[in-house]
């Protein structure tokens, strides 16, 4: 399947909409991991169905009018991005409709609350994402590839042409440094 991907990755010419048909038709199952991944970090897989997402990121990807795709590396990363985005888009819709003008929620079960990332925290998140990305872009990619993309450590490994142990020590700098963002915020 790696080989099919790259095969279409290879035939992918600005413009012509066909080629990154294949593309998403070779890729589509991992992208599918890749958006349910995606929609169980945010805490939103009971208001967003899987295939919605990935269809939703299929009509951006072809929409991009100079879309430059070098690698399966590349690939990845910008449906991870594209992802995140319509994630974004719907928690911040989502907030702009809530009721309580900005009261903090109340569960029943005080527990449940801390196990999952609420709406305002995948904003946080990806506030303290964006300030990560301007000071390490690498960092930054890696944790699109872990928390937002789901990717294990030998994937992100295998896409960054690292050790599995320089993802080990890249996330815990990037985990560290994202703690220091959002306490600043």
């Amino acid at each position: 399947m790696s080989g099919e991907i790259t095969e279409a990755i290879a035939r992918l010419t600005p413009g012509e909409p066909e080629a990154l048909k294949k593309l998403f038709e070779a890729s589509y199952d991992e992208l599918k991991r890749l958006a349910h991944s995606r929609l169980w970090a945010a805490n939103l897989k009971q208001d967003f169905a899987t295939e919605s997402l990935l269809h939703e990121s299929y009509l951006r990807l072809v929409n991009q009018k100079s879309l430059a795709i070098p690698d399966r590396q590349h690939y990845f990363a910008y449906a991870s991005k594209v992802m995140r985005s319509i994630i974004l888009d719907t928690v911040r819709e989502a907030n702009a409709e809530r009721r309580g003008g900005g009261e903090a929620a109340l569960t029943l079960n005080t527990e449940i609350a801390g196990l999952c990332p609420q709406a305002d925290d995948v904003e946080a998140i990806d506030d303290a994402l964006k300030d990560l990305h301007k000071v390490s872009p690498d960092l930054a990619a890696l944790v699109e590839m872990k928390f937002f993309g789901g990717m294990t450590e030998p994937e992100i490994s295998e896409i960054l042409g690292v050790s599995e142990r320089t993802v080990r020590r890249e996330w815990e700098k990037a985990r560290a440094a994202l703690l220091v963002l959002l306490e600043e915020e």
